[in-house]
């Protein structure tokens, strides 16, 4: 299914799905050697206004429409940021990964969510998924869609088995879906980044190493 860039429009949004939960992608989950398919879950339905509009799994979504989504909201030059470089060589996990589309089938926004893993001082990985890119279109911004993104991922997590969740981002914004930079102070990144930025979000965060290097989770 291809979708469209988004033309410019105001308001804010009402979110509803497309198709069945068990349709998608099996939803993955971490044990703690590997990462493994669970049963999927049904996301919540985000309670946004006025202008509708519809989430669908990543991966109905042309490859080529995702890049250009990902250009207009943050730069041609984006491979370059450290981010790329904690999850280089990994690909993104299709049943926590998400796009929106608004009432006329344009894409205006998406989140990518990849297996990573924190290597302590000993040498032994701790798996984590790392949210983000989490992108919307400058011009529809502001409108809901990044939170009604982060709440389908969060929804498809699988409970039994909750991973702690890192992102780079906006501690100001991503605090409101409980991320926070105190348990990262000690964790290196494979490139140059902003401490106060590099967040996690753990259902218990005493369980999370005080040191450790960020990388992609890769067998």
């Amino acid at each position: 299914m291809r979708r469209q860039a988004a033309p410019a429009a105001g308001g804010r949004s009402t979110l509803r799905s497309l198709g069945a939960p068990d349709s998608w992608s099996d939803i993955w989950k971490v044990s703690r050697e590997t990462f493994a398919p669970a049963p999927a879950r049904p996301y919540r339905r985000a309670p946004m206004d006025h202008v509708a509009a519809t989430l669908i799994p990543l991966t109905e979504v042309d490859p080529a429409m995702i890049e250009a989504l990902l250009d207009r909201a943050f730069g041609e030059d984006r491979h370059t940021r450290t981010a790329y470089k904690v999850r280089e060589g990994t690909d993104w996990l299709p049943a926590l990964s998400f796009a929106v589309v608004d009432e006329n089938r344009y894409l205006v926004g998406s989140i990518q969510v990849w297996p990573v893993a924190l290597t302590d001082p000993q040498g032994r990985r701790h798996p984590m998924l790392m949210v983000g890119p989490v992108a919307v279109v400058p011009e529809r911004q502001a409108e809901g869609f990044g939170q009604a993104l982060m709440a389908a991922t969060f929804s498809a997590l699988d409970p039994q088995a909750p991973l702690p969740q890192v992102l780079i981002g906006d501690p100001e914004y991503y605090g409101r879906f409980g991320f926070h930079a105190a348990p990262t102070q000690k964790w290196q990144l494979p490139g140059p980044f902003d401490r106060h930025r590099l967040l996690v979000r753990s259902d218990n965060p005493g369980v999370l190493p005080d040191e450790g290097t960020l990388g992609p989770w890769i067998d």
